[in-house]
């Protein structure tokens, strides 16, 4: 709901800053005081062109904010919170939860341009944005502007509203099928249309699996062949160095009094051995003979060390290089690296599993298509008639409504026609008409009748749609014009019943529709003479003032007494 709008050097109004509460508020005043201003506050609001004409004059800068409360879960607080503005989201969540988020629009006249801002949430945001909320959160209905319904996208999506479940759950189980045909016959085309690709694709992938698979590749074996290669490139140096270190250990079978670690360690360890007892020196003897058995596992270590290189020659040395290149390949074409090229034949055969089943999948998304069009047309005429059907009630059920609202001769109308292809919300074009009098053919909403009229017709059908397609808040500026009498107090009776489900604003003359508020606001207009303007403020009445203000609207004069008793007469009755 709105729960407050604030506007600044906007028409007539310097400041004005009013709340709003839920049910039925009503804003009355002189002609030309300012009342449509509200209206078009709002509709800046809900991203309507700006116009520097509207501008107040003396100002340079004309701007409006309003507070919008709505369902924690209301699709207009995610619009918000994507385009980066704050949401102020109480405790609760889904239906139960409420949440709060300020919008605004200023307009700024600079060098004989107009400059518009909004923002959402207190984040800058394009006017475009405001619109797809207001859309959501607010409906208009002015004279010149019927904002809500106007697309036969929400036309239909109000008749499916209307429907119940029973059209509701037709609906989705089409839109399923829908979904389900729609995908078979992408498939279906692209398998049809790029078989040579496919088959190109299928040859070229079944070589490049059949190279991969040929390789047996290991992860990590491109490190392990390097250090091989490696190492057989430096076999002489390795054997050196290896029987060199061997010798230090054990000595040299040519020179027998060589020293060798062995040897030393050996001695060391005797000696120590062959002094007087003490716990120290044998535990030092102890470690001596370790590092004895130690070296000798190293020296025969490096003596196997370097038998093996002697078995390792320049064909093993070519193996590897050609390994090494073979890896090479296969990383360059794959994936940088060995674990690259096995994920690559790992995630690409049931792609190929796919291209080879061809043959098959096109025989059977054949069959499927063919049943799922059967299935949808079958679904898409369920759909149909239930929205005929409910089509017929709407009619009835808003014709009934328009004959209280001073439209006797007026019958309003669904239309449910076949479209020219099933879509993906059904088979049917939905149109909203009206027929102004017998003999007259039935026109779209906004085409044969008067913004007075329309606004009726919009009224009535938002009291039918109100339990099921409800917006927050409707706001109608001057519904009654035109009407007068028992025809006004039905449609005050109207908008009261709306305002059971939803909030509802009513710009209006009449006393008969004011009486039936729970809130009553006046535009007070003030001439400054002085000044070369006029100014106007919005004042909440309460009490006699509001009897005053509906013996103005009756007779012209607030202090009439029959003026006031008859205010009085219709406060009760309402």
């Amino acid at each position: 709901m709105l729960e407050y709008l604030s506007i600044s050097s906007l028409g007539v109004i310097g400041q004005a800053h009013v709340e709003f509460d839920p049910g039925f508020t009503v804003v009355t005043g002189e002609t030309g005081a300012g009342k449509t201003m509200v209206v078009t506050a709002l509709n800046l609001l809900l991203g309507a062109r700006a116009d520097a004409g509207a501008i107040r004059r003396g100002a340079d800068r004309a701007s409006v904010e309003a507070g919008l409360a709505l369902r924690a879960d209301h699709p207009a607080l995610d619009a918000t919170e994507e385009a980066g503005g704050v949401v102020d989201r109480d405790a609760g969540t889904g239906d139960q939860g409420q949440a709060s988020v300020v919008i605004t629009r200023s307009m700024t006249e600079s060098a004989g341009s107009t400059r518009s801002r909004a923002t959402a949430g207190g984040r800058g945001v394009p006017v475009a944005l405001l619109g797809e909320l207001g859309a959501q959160a607010v409906a208009v209905h002015g004279q010149t502007d019927q904002l809500r319904l106007r697309s036969t996208a929400a036309q239909r999506h109000a008749l499916d509203s209307f429907g119940g479940s029973e059209l509701a759950g037709a609906l989705q189980e089409y839109t399923d099928l829908y979904r389900q045909w729609r995908e078979a016959q992408t498939l279906l085309a692209e398998i049809s249309e790029n078989q040579q690709d496919r088959a190109r694709e299928a040859d070229a992938l079944q070589r490049a699996l059949e190279e991969i698979d040929q390789a047996e590749l290991t992860r990590g074996e491109d490190e392990e062949v390097r250090q091989r290669i490696q190492r057989l490139e430096n076999v002489e140096e390795l054997r050196g160095s290896a029987l060199t270190a061997r010798t230090g250990l054990s000595g040299s079978d040519d020179d027998l009094d060589a020293p060798s670690a062995e040897a030393l360690v050996e001695a060391a360890r005797q000696a120590l051995l062959q002094g007087p007892d003490d716990e120290m020196l044998t535990q030092a003897a102890q470690r001596l003979g370790e590092a004895g058995i130690v070296l000798a596992d190293i020296s025969a270590e490096l003596a196997s060390y370097a038998t093996g290189l002697d078995e390792e020659g320049p064909a093993e040395l070519d193996a590897a290089q050609a390994r090494l290149a073979e890896l090479t390949r296969l990383m360059r074409l794959y994936g940088p690296e060995i674990s690259d090229v096995i994920a690559y034949a790992e995630t690409h055969r049931p792609r190929l599993d796919e291209l080879h089943s061809d043959t098959d999948r096109l025989d059977e998304l054949a069959e499927d298509v063919e049943r799922l069009a059967s299935e949808v047309t079958e679904q898409a005429a369920k759909v149909s008639e239930l929205r005929r059907a409910a089509g017929e009630q709407l009619s009835e059920q808003v014709t009934t409504e328009l004959r209280a609202l001073s439209m006797p001769s007026a019958s309003f109308h669904v239309q449910v026609e076949p479209a020219a292809e099933p879509g993906p919300h059904g088979a049917d074009e939905v149109a909203l008409l009206l027929q102004p009098h017998p003999g007259s053919d039935p026109r779209p909403l906004g085409k044969g009748a008067s913004g007075g009229e329309l606004s009726r017709v919009m009224l009535a059908l938002e009291v039918v749609l109100a339990a099921t397609d409800p917006v927050p808040t409707f706001v109608f500026d001057e519904v009654d014009a035109g009407v007068g009498g028992e025809a006004a107090v039905q449609i005050g009776e109207r908008l009261a019943r709306l305002a059971q489900h939803v909030q509802v604003i009513v710009v209006t003359h009449l006393p008969q529709v004011a009486a039936f508020a729970d809130r009553h606001l006046r535009v007070v207009k003030d001439a400054d003479v002085d000044a070369g303007f006029t100014t106007s403020d919005v004042t909440v009445l309460e009490g006699e003032d509001r009897v005053s203000e509906l013996a103005r609207m009756l007779a012209g004069h607030a202090d009439s007494d029959s003026a006031r008793e008859h205010a009085r007469e219709l406060l009760t009755r309402a």
